[in-house]
């Protein structure tokens, strides 16, 4: 992609900005960070965006701060000074970071609002979480809730909040109670989504400012789909 284009992209997605922070509103199916597909990550077009945009000499310094699941969407902090990555990481590891997840399920949750504690464990060699309902070797404890907010016909939409920021931890969690996330055929959906999509987005995040220690507060829009669209419509 053009470097032009790979400004307007990212400049198009930008959330929230300053000397400090970065927040984007990931793409389904874009990568945060190189992997062995060799598909170039919003890590490398995000530093580009930086680089060129604010014409720094040399390689522009960036922080992964958390990651998305390629095929999940939503709101994504990075770093541009180490002193705002190392205080949001520790922020994030006294879970002093709130966020707010919106999924689409097929079958109706148990309950409306419900907390589920499980224990998870992550198969490396799979890429993929399994849920116990005890603990059991290796295992982690996995905490969220969720909150059903709307229907359609077909559909559930809930809202989650993370406790726990596990691998896969929402997807799998979900899958455990017999809801899984509508394209997530990892986790038991019948069907895939269009370009391997799943109905996951990082809607909110709430963080003091690492320097200024204002309260941000940042929604991220949905993508352009159908479903989401319909939600979007009853949700406002």
């Amino acid at each position: 992609m053009p470097v032009v284009d790979i400004i307007q992209n990212i400049e198009s997605r930008v959330l929230f900005e300053d000397n400090h922070l970065l927040v984007v509103n990931k793409l389904a199916t874009e990568i945060v960070q190189d992997d062995k597909t060799g598909d170039t990550s919003l890590f490398d077009n995000v530093k580009e965006y930086i680089r060129t945009k604010y014409k720094k000499p040399g390689d522009a310094f960036l922080g992964v701060v958390h990651r998305l699941d390629r095929p999940v969407s939503g709101a994504l902090i990075f770093a541009k000074t180490t002193k705002a990555l190392q205080r949001l990481n520790k922020m994030l590891q006294e879970r002093r970071i709130k966020k707010a997840y919106w999924a689409v399920v097929r079958e109706r949750p148990p309950f409306i609002e419900q907390e589920l504690r499980h224990y998870i464990r992550r198969n490396t060699k799979q890429n993929k979480a399994y849920i116990y309902d005890k603990e059991v070797k290796d295992s982690q404890l996995a905490v969220l809730d969720y909150k059903l907010i709307a229907e359609s016909d077909n559909h559930f939409l809930l809202e989650i909040n993370l406790q726990t920021g596990r691998h896969h931890q929402i997807r799998a969690q979900l899958a455990h109670i017999g809801c899984p996330i509508r394209g997530d055929l990892k986790y038991g959906f019948a069907r895939s989504n269009p370009g391997g999509f799943i109905h996951l987005h990082a809607r909110d995040i709430e963080f003091q400012h690492p320097v200024s220690k204002e309260l941000i507060t940042i929604t991220a829009a949905c993508p352009t789909d159908p479903l989401w669209d319909h939600f979007n419509k009853i949700t406002i």
